[in-house]
């Protein structure tokens, strides 16, 4: 093989596959992080969503328990004293 064939290999055509085997792994490496991220986002969408129904289930029981606190404050009064005595009220 002459020098220049080999100069020629060396300085161009080694290069240029090992560019092209280094873009292959960057192209597959960024789509793993995407797919990666997607399901990160996926899943604290699931996350976000029963919080959600869960924050709107504690503020259901808050808004009745605000209306048996301001409806009936005096009377809960008693029922609550009537259970300490054990009588009904």
């Amino acid at each position: 093989m002459p020098v220049s064939m080999l100069t020629f290999f060396v300085l161009v055509a080694i290069p240029i596959v090992l560019i092209g085997v280094a873009g292959d792994v960057m192209k597959r490496w960024i789509k793993l992080k995407e797919r990666q991220l997607n399901q990160t986002a996926h899943l604290a969408a699931e996350k976000a969503a029963a919080q959600a129904v869960h924050i709107d289930k504690l503020e259901r029981r808050m808004r009745v328990l605000e209306r048996i606190a301001t409806d009936r404050g005096v009377d809960l009064a008693h029922q609550i004293d009537a259970l300490g005595d054990g009588k009904p009220n």
